[in-house]
């Protein structure tokens, strides 16, 4: 029978179980789940009613996740911002989400607000607490569906215009149903927090807690870049990061024997995790479990994992030396299509169920990403989705990702299109190079991912120096698409059928030494 539970609803029923509990800590401050529905209501009482959607231009600090919690008790869905992007870029994000209102934490200052009150938007700043008088009782929660959205990511899109993912209750629900029992969340847990709302791994942190009576641990200001330095001094229990961040570790030869002896949980996603590297982990962290998940933000946050055995001799050997994504999470129906249009044990991993999104903001994004298909009739070929009939929970949803069945489980060999992962956070190529095309004087670009998982971006046209693209492109781009290294070259490179050869810029690539 489903759930008719929302994200309020968990929360709400949480705090009344675990008064005494400590819901978030952040810079020495804590807030108990006897507090929270007060101080939640405090930032509810500033936000319109039946709004739709509500933009959130937020760092993690405690203001922001009062207002996540704040725009959901209003009916609304949370539309998360980060003030670190360009501000251009934000504001296309919320005239393609229809935002009218952005509730901030205070961390953009008035230069950079006033462009969204320009752009004609209601700017409502989160009020610092006055730690002398308790907020009175919050008003009642707007009656929310769990059909209704919970929060909008949008992500990068291979059009040059970011794509959004509207996310319900009822998938966040169903992830949770997931995660809370089978990682051990709950009162006594400290869970980092240590992703940008604009990320859906944040659901971890910021639900994963409040929504099982665990702390969210907040970091402060650079704790969040060194992973292993914010989990000592916190006492984190569970932290969710990105296989990059032991590279990260190793290199500053901070993942010493029982380094990190409070962790009970480690999760690693948004890229392939090796052996290696969970070994290397495994030694800093003995007394904790390791799970490499997997899952696009449509399937909301992940949808596998396969936890690793604790005896590392115990671990599986995969034909590319990754660790498995193990199975799909139950109540899921999933299967891999081979480029025939077959299922097969090699092929493109299709997942239909309750964590499936149910389509994105603009509708023309949903072509070719979903199929019908009936297993009980094999004979019959899958049906791919063009817009022609409406989306329903019977389509699978395809999630551009080879994966193989290997012993019973699976394992992630690559992708089927040009998104990349860069540092975890995932990226459309053609995204890019949009961007670049936008310099004045570029006329053409091609942009791929080097050996050490960075960008490397080739322009023609003027010959334009490295900071000058990286300069313009930041009036655009986030941080994390931004290239590492940029080359002029006087025309790209084609291929047979007239198209960029990809493969001959990778061989292009200058030689680091």
């Amino acid at each position: 029978m489903a759930t008719r539970d929302t994200l309020v609803t968990r929360f709400e029923r949480v705090a009344r179980r675990h008064p005494e509990a400590v819901a978030f800590e952040h810079d020495g401050r804590t807030v108990t789940y006897r507090e929270l529905p007060a101080r939640v209501g405090a930032v509810q009482r500033l936000l319109p009613v039946g709004a739709g959607r509500i933009g959130l231009l937020g760092t993690r600090s405690l203001a922001a996740c009062l207002g996540y919690l704040a725009v959901l008790r209003t009916g609304a869905a949370t539309v998360p911002l980060n003030p670190a992007f360009p501000a251009d870029r934000n504001l296309a994000v919320c005239r393609l989400a229809g935002v009218d209102t952005v509730l901030t934490d205070g961390c953009a200052p008035d230069s950079v607000l006033r462009h969204y009150r320009d752009a004609g938007l209601t700017v409502v700043r989160v009020p610092d607490p006055d730690p002398t008088a308790p907020p009175p009782p919050p008003p009642p929660a707007a009656p929310t569906d769990p059909d209704a959205e919970a929060y909008v990511l949008f992500t990068s899109g291979s059009t040059g215009v970011p794509k959004g993912v509207p996310v319900r209750h009822r998938n966040a629900v169903a992830f949770l149903d997931h995660l809370v029992p089978h990682y051990g969340f709950g009162v006594g847990a400290r869970v980092a927090l240590a992703v940008d709302l604009v990320f859906d791994p944040s659901v971890i942190g910021l639900f994963g807690s409040v929504c099982s009576g665990a702390t969210a641990v907040l970091p402060v200001a650079q704790e969040a870049l060194t992973p292993t330095h914010f989990v000592r001094a916190r006492d984190i229990t569970h932290l969710f990061s990105v296989p990059s961040a032991i590279v990260r570790a190793g290199q500053l030869r901070l993942l010493g024997p029982n380094s990190l002896p409070s962790l009970r949980w480690s999760g690693f996603g948004g890229e392939p995790l090796t052996a290696e590297q969970a070994g290397a982990w495994a030694a800093a962290a003995p007394a904790s479990r390791i799970a490499n998940v997997y899952g696009p933000t449509e399937l909301t946050v992940f949808c596998t994992g396969y936890d690793l055995p604790p005896d590392p001799a115990h671990w599986p050997a995969t034909s590319n030396g990754t660790v498995p994504i193990g199975r799909v999470h139950p109540g899921h129906d999933w299967l891999l299509l081979t480029p025939d249009g077959r299922p097969g044990e090699d092929g493109e991993l299709c997942v239909r169920g309750p964590q499936r999104f149910t389509g994105y903001t603009d509708p023309a994004a949903d072509d070719g990403r979903f199929f019908a298909y009936d297993p009980a009739a094999p004979h019959l070929p899958p049906v791919v989705h063009d817009g022609g009939a409406p989306l329903t929970a019977a389509h699978w949803y395809r999630t551009g990702d080879r994966v193989r069945l290997e012993h019973g489980t699976l394992v992630h060999v690559g992708r089927l299109d040009r998104q990349v992962k860069v540092r975890g956070f995932r990226v459309e190529l053609a995204d890019v190079e949009t961007g670049l095309r936008r310099v004045a004087g570029v006329s053409g670009a091609a942009v791929v991912r080097t050996a050490d998982t960075t960008l490397h971006a080739f322009h023609t046209g003027s010959r334009l120096t490295q900071e000058e693209l990286l300069a313009a492109l930041r009036e655009w781009l986030p941080p994390y698409m931004l290239p590492a290294r940029t080359s002029w070259l006087p025309e790209l490179p084609l291929n047979h059928n007239g198209k960029v050869d990809h493969r001959r810029l990778t061989e292009l690539l200058p030689q680091r030494t």
